[in-house]
């Protein structure tokens, strides 16, 4: 029986994959481990994939459990997708690392993969969740790790260099990107063929086809009209200027360059809402609501797959049946003009002998650049916990493309240490003095 433990199953990846899990012919007669530290919203996504499984009568057998070193023992796969040191993206500390920076001027917009608000995520995120790791590397070494966890570039870079259990970084963005692009060109997806690469939330449609037949020119003709480009103003200008499209939505694109967010008036024009944080989670789940449930105690939707890389994954490798995907993973010579050993998302094959990423080659330079620039921040984000040096940290805060762009070094450094201090009880990692493991706080 394959063992398939989800860590942070309460989370909005918990229920959408075990859907996935029981969708999946291969993978029905599993044993499914879901963990999480919060008791209640790990009952309310067990007792729903238990009621999926009476419904349709399964023989996939699911296992609740608040403490991770009681499932990882032997398990095949590991899925990852948590919060540290409260929910995701309301309250504390996600709303401070959105208020913060902006009493200072910076404006972000989602700050979970660079920015002063994405390093922090990371240096409150990268520590706890590396313990998984050491708990896998000692109860269920051959394990693979399929990490849903931001910011997914430092996360991976972090765990590749720094544990020996394999692993492979999953966004939905790849996806995501390309399904709209069909959509505004009048193309059936599964008709279209794409080549994309470059780095997690900023990789590049090298290559867009339906058939034989190129549709970048299509596409550059759609974004004429004014019209077509409301709602994504910043990638159709990232297009317009560097001549290709980048994956992630313009809302969060606009803050991994310096062209977008300076001012009010750039914020008018490319159409950039100014994010507020709830205090509290949003009461409904990402995974009841693309499954049809709306309510905790509601009857369960019919199985049917998300546009999730991860269960097809996981499918692959029992069967030997290859599976395509675009995942992130280390660059040994795959992107040749980005560094060797930072994380790069490119094409990659799957079977039972694991995952097999592709040769890309060169990026167009510009392209390349762009990624370079983000690839800093995140190297001395990586280098800050490896080494558990604070000062490393506040290096990549100021390499932020953002950041530099709108304060000077003496405020970044205000900006830096103010919201350390808030957040010092969740970065005990970083403290000489702290022995023992980290705590992993709870969000209510």
């Amino acid at each position: 029986m394959t063992k398939i433990v989800i860590i942070g199953a309460g989370s909005g990846f918990g229920g959408r994959l075990s859907v996935d899990i029981m969708s999946r012919e291969a993978l029905r007669d599993a044993q499914l481990c879901l963990c999480d530290i919060h008791p209640g919203r790990l009952k309310k996504v067990t007792d729903y994939v238990q009621r999926t499984i009476d419904r349709y009568n399964l023989p996939t057998r699911v296992v609740a459990s608040t403490d991770r070193r009681e499932v990882l023992p032997g398990a095949d796969f590991v899925i990852t997708s948590v919060a540290v040191g409260g929910a995701a993206y309301s309250g504390y500390p996600a709303k401070e690392e959105i208020e913060i920076p902006r009493r200072y001027g910076i404006e972000q917009s989602v700050a979970d993969t660079i920015g002063v608000g994405g390093v922090f995520r990371f240096l409150r995120t990268g520590p706890v969740q590396h313990q998984f790791f050491w708990d896998m590397e000692e109860l269920c070494p051959d394990a693979y790790v399929l990490n849903h966890t931001n910011p997914m570039a430092m996360l991976t870079w972090l765990h590749s260099v720094d544990s020996s259990v394999r692993n492979v970084g999953l966004c939905h963005s790849v996806q995501g990107t390309t399904m709209q692009l069909a959509a505004m060109l009048d193309a059936p997806y599964d008709e279209i063929s794409y080549w994309v690469a470059g780095i997690n939330h900023q990789a590049w449609v090298l290559e867009l086809k339906h058939g034989k037949e190129d549709l970048y020119p299509r596409l550059r003709q759609f974004a004429a009209d004014p019209l077509h480009v409301v709602g994504e103003e910043v990638r159709f200008e990232i297009l317009k200027q560097f001549g290709y499209f980048v994956t992630e939505s313009s809302h969060h694109n606009s803050e991994y360059l310096p062209y977008f967010r300076q001012t009010p008036e750039l914020l008018a024009r490319f159409g950039l809402r100014i994010r507020e944080v709830p205090d509290t989670p949003r009461s409904v789940r990402e995974w009841m609501k693309d499954t049809g449930v709306d309510d905790a105690n509601a009857p369960v939707g019919e199985l049917r797959l998300s546009r999730e890389f991860t269960t097809g994954i996981m499918e692959a490798m029992l069967t030997n049946v290859p599976y395509s995907f675009n995942g992130n993973v280390m660059n040994t010579g795959l992107i040749t003009n980005l560094p060797d050993g930072c994380c790069v998302e490119v094409p990659c094959m799957v079977d039972a002998r694991g995952v097999h990423p592709c040769y890309v080659g060169n990026l167009p330079p510009q392209l390349a650049a762009l990624n370079r620039s983000n690839i800093a921040v995140q190297e001395l984000a990586v280098h800050a916990v490896l080494n558990r040096d604070r000062e490393a940290a506040f290096h990549a805060c100021a390499l932020d493309p953002l950041t530099a762009a709108v304060l000077p070094l003496h405020k970044i450094r205000a900006l830096f240490d103010e919201l350390w201090a808030v957040e010092e009880p969740l970065l005990k990692w970083f403290d000489p003095h702290h022995t023992g493991p980290l705590p992993e706080i709870c969000a209510p």
